[in-house]
């Protein structure tokens, strides 16, 4: 699998011949200026929850491509009804199998509420799992007890988990999900965008190296072959 960083949580996975994108905000991202979005043309847009932080692309890059967006059920009838009709909605626990793979999603502990401030329904974590692999994508997410059973259902070779506290987990409480979900190599994502966001990447890697665990702070365009 290989793993390209677009900034804050948006990234995108090519796996089995396909390109999967994850919560793309790209464009609103000062620091994600010199990425260039007209080039990005994904297979699938998957989406953890209606923040703008999440969404804000996604609209320009479904009209420049193919994709079928995959969320929960709110968020993926939120864009049908704007007209985004390639879409394929779930919800928690339920899993699917897609020519890529298996999509489960699973539980976060966040909130959810679309650019319009409507009702986005509750936010979630997806795993996927295909023959090269099995990933697990935390979307904004608090550590919660419900990451064991990812840990006892799935053998996973990374798992990408928000790291930059404030909105979401910080680096100490990743580092207690990657025991959790039984997983050592973390990619960390949420971080740096904003002021409320911002980490001490010092800090971090040696909170990592304490939990024996592995983390990956991408820069913004960095690939990585996982």
């Amino acid at each position: 699998m290989q793993f390209t960083y677009y900034g804050h949580s948006s990234f995108l996975i090519e796996t089995m011949g396909k390109k999967l994108l994850f919560d793309p905000f790209i464009s609103p991202n000062e620091k994600a200026k010199d990425i260039d979005i007209s080039s990005i043309k994904p297979d699938y847009i998957l989406l953890s929850h209606g923040h703008g932080d999440h969404v804000a692309d996604v609209e320009t890059i479904y009209n420049q491509s193919e994709a079928t967006i995959i969320s929960t059920f709110e968020v993926a009838s939120w864009f049908g009804n704007k007209g985004l009709e390639r879409n394929h909605p779930m919800n928690h626990g339920g899993s699917w199998t897609f020519d890529f793979g298996t999509v489960k999603l699973v539980n976060a502990v966040h909130s959810s509420s679309m650019p319009d401030g409507s009702y986005g329904g509750n936010p979630a974590g997806i795993v996927v799992q295909n023959e090269e692999g099995c990933f697990y994508y935390a979307g904004d997410t608090a550590l919660t007890k419900d990451m064991e059973l990812i840990g006892e259902e799935f053998d996973l070779n990374f798992a990408i988990l928000p790291v930059g506290d404030n909105f979401t987990m910080g680096v100490a409480d990743a580092m207690k999900a990657s025991k959790m979900i039984k997983c050592d190599n973390i990619i960390g994502v949420h971080f740096d965008t904003f002021p409320y966001v911002a980490i001490d990447h010092t800090e971090a890697q040696a909170l990592a190296k304490a939990a024996n665990t592995q983390l990956k702070l991408p820069t913004i365009g960095e690939s990585l072959s996982l």
